[in-house]
């Protein structure tokens, strides 16, 4: 009988426990960052990074602003092509205000697609995703297509 009204104590405080862990993981300051062609298409955007991503890249572009690879743009292969390698798209990254610019080197061509990688904003492990056993051993990069 004991035994039975600790297993009730322990199963509700374990219900308690992650519900709490839930609400703490859940708030709203981690929004992944928004990743986009600029209204001319002739650049990309990132932004609504939050504060401390924003504050990592600052620093960065304070040491070194020319040889920062925040941003990794490769054009994706189309269905027709010979080649199924994507192809990296050289250019310069520059930090506006609050977001990163990427302006390639050469235009970018209307009808292509373009695959964005950035770690800008990526998480290693929130509370939730070890509780639920969805760790992954190494750092993913967002990565997101965008059409021209």
């Amino acid at each position: 009988m004991l035994n039975l009204l600790m297993f009730k104590s322990f199963y509700i405080f374990l219900i308690v426990a992650l519900f709490a862990l839930s609400l703490v993981s859940c708030s709203g300051t981690n929004k992944k960052p928004i990743i986009k062609f600029s209204k001319d298409s002739a650049s990309i955007v990132i932004k609504n990074l939050d504060k401390a991503s924003l504050l990592k890249v600052r620093d960065a572009f304070a040491v070194n602003a020319d040889s920062n690879q925040l941003v990794t743009v490769l054009i994706k292969p189309g269905e027709q092509d010979s080649l199924q390698d994507e192809i990296l798209v050289n250019g310069k990254t520059n930090l506006i205000g609050d977001s990163i610019v990427f302006k390639p080197d050469l235009p970018f061509v209307k009808g292509k697609d373009y695959v964005v990688e950035s770690l800008i904003g990526v998480e290693f492990a929130t509370v939730e995703k070890i509780i639920l056993g969805q760790v992954k051993q190494s750092l993913q990069p967002q990565r997101q297509t965008l059409k021209r």
